[in-house]
């Protein structure tokens, strides 16, 4: 399979799609050139919007609007008016690490990582919500933590050492603990490292590949089906959208391209899509700031 230009974007470091079905709009984020995006690909709209520091991902919230993870903090996002309201620090005692990929586990709470920002010391560290605003340490000891995801029916948790080429899986036996940390993916020094994860409606695991020029797809026990092809190196996540969730759309990047790469690579930083072979599964809104 091979993915076909889908949006231009022209992002320095594309990331964290997530399709919002109310609004059958692919978010985006551009963490370093601080855009939030939003795609409609039925009516070719595009509209974005300024972030006040680098924005690692975005979540839909049952209560409106987005909470997005900012460097130094969450914040809860307001399209309607564009303001970006704190709703807790994170990290302010290390300001050298970022906020970077986040997911909603299946009950709604808000699941995230930290990382290094100058990608040489392990002082990322993966991070739960509590119900009570508190940001609970899961796992420490990453340089960059990536691709959190779960498995349909929640009991599995992946989450990616980026540096490290490796992806790991958790048992989760009940909603806030986590065990059994085990590899389920080492990705060859050729393919690339693994950046964002996404879980497909059969439980299978599409791992991009950074460097890799190239998605994956890995079987639950972590044996490798797929392999979608892209026409650049810097390939980021992958989010499932459309009406039916068949639709593969792909973020990219421009960072760590030297110019003679950018001049060849034409195209990296845009969106690309595919038709997946299986659905995708609907995101669960974050119940951050709910009652």
């Amino acid at each position: 399979m091979r993915a076909e230009h889908a949006f231009s974007i022209g992002a320095e470091l594309g990331e964290g799609p997530l399709w919002v079905a109310s609004e059958a709009a692919l978010w985006m984020v551009d963490i370093k050139g601080l855009r939030l995006h939003r795609l409609r690909p039925q009516r070719a709209e595009h509209e974005s919007w300024t972030a006040p520091a680098p924005p690692g991902f975005l979540a839909a919230r049952a209560g409106g609007g987005f909470v997005v993870g900012l460097k130094g903090g969450l914040h809860l996002f307001d399209p309607a008016s564009g303001r970006f309201t704190l709703l807790g620090a994170v990290e302010a005692q290390r300001p050298e690490n970022r906020i970077n990929d986040g997911c909603v586990s299946p009950e709604g709470a808000l699941w995230f990582g930290s990382m290094h920002d100058p990608e040489q010391t392990p002082s990322g560290v993966l991070y739960r919500l509590g119900a009570d605003g508190l940001c609970v340490p899961l796992d420490r000891g990453y340089v960059v933590t990536n691709g959190p995801a779960f498995s349909p029916d929640g009991r599995t948790f992946y989450h990616t050492d980026s540096p490290g080429r490796t992806v790991y899986a958790f048992d989760r036996p009940e909603p806030h603990v986590l065990t059994n940390k085990r590899v389920l993916v080492q990705i060859e020094p050729a393919g690339g490292y693994p950046d964002g994860t996404t879980v497909d409606s059969e439980g299978c695991l599409w791992v991009a590949l950074w460097s890799g020029w190239a998605v994956r797809r890995y079987s639950p026990d972590g044996r490798l089906l797929a392999t979608v092809r892209l026409p650049c190196a810097q390939v980021t996540k992958v989010a499932f959208g459309g009406t039916d969730l068949r639709t593969a759309y792909v973020t990219t990047a421009r960072q760590g391209l030297s110019p003679a790469e950018r001049a060849a690579q034409t195209m990296a930083g845009d969106v690309f899509s595919f038709n997946a072979p299986v659905a995708g599964l609907a995101q669960p809104l974050a119940r951050v700031g709910c009652a």
